[in-house]
């Protein structure tokens, strides 16, 4: 194999390395999950806490934990049925019964030298038309809110951060500084491995025309 023709291959197979290297970085994000309960199974809710408005007897749930998405995320622990857990709240008529599930998460998920609190469940008493925002607040104040209206904290937990990145560095995951933007890795603009996987074909390509041109002039 002549030099240039190596060279090319060479610059070829690293850059390819390069880009699997940075699409198999996991990346995630800390933060509060919200989930309904239908049967014996946890779903991931649809819609947010502010907007859900369940129904009485309804089971819901929220875990703290680090998701890389919404197919990741992790569920509350523990049984979570209506019955245990709104066993001593009477039913009162003109109102609704929610039980809540609150999961704190495990001290990997922590942020800081914080420790999360022992799971809790608890039946809010509610107006119909209340939302699950709501029950909460009845239940697991104070909440803390970001400037989007994003859930950042249950019953005071924890105590700073709001749905901050993390990265996998050694095959864990660590805190990174933020989430993503808008034109940076893991946001809405082209990712490392995009751009790797763009310069290989160009590569790629070069090669064959260098290629073709020296049997041409064989």
């Amino acid at each position: 194999m002549t030099g240039p023709r190596r060279g090319v291959l060479l610059l070829l197979a690293a850059l390819l390395c390069w880009g699997g290297a940075g699409q198999a970085q996991a990346v995630g994000y800390r933060y509060w999950s919200f989930w309904d309960r239908a049967g014996d199974r946890w779903t991931y809710a649809t819609e947010g806490p502010s907007l859900a408005r369940p129904a009485d007897g309804a089971v819901q749930g929220f875990r703290f934990a680090v998701s890389e998405d919404s197919a990741d995320a992790t569920y509350p622990r523990g049984t979570a049925r209506f019955a245990e857990i709104c066993a001593h709240t009477p039913a009162r008529a003109g109102h609704k019964r929610v039980a809540l599930v609150i999961d704190f998460g495990t001290a990997a998920d922590a942020p800081g030298a914080e420790t999360p609190p022992k799971a809790r469940t608890a039946c809010a008493v509610l107006a119909p038309d209340a939302t699950t925002a709501e029950a909460l607040a009845a239940v697991a104040g104070p909440l803390r809110y970001d400037s989007n209206a994003l859930l950042c904290a249950i019953a005071g937990y924890p105590e700073k951060g709001c749905g901050e990145q993390v990265a996998a560095t050694d095959g864990k995951l660590t805190s990174a500084a933020k989430r993503p933007t808008a034109g940076e890795d893991g946001g809405n603009g082209p990712s490392l491995g995009l751009w790797a996987g763009g310069a290989a074909v160009v590569l790629l390509g070069a090669a064959a025309l260098w290629q073709a041109r020296r049997r041409r002039d064989a």
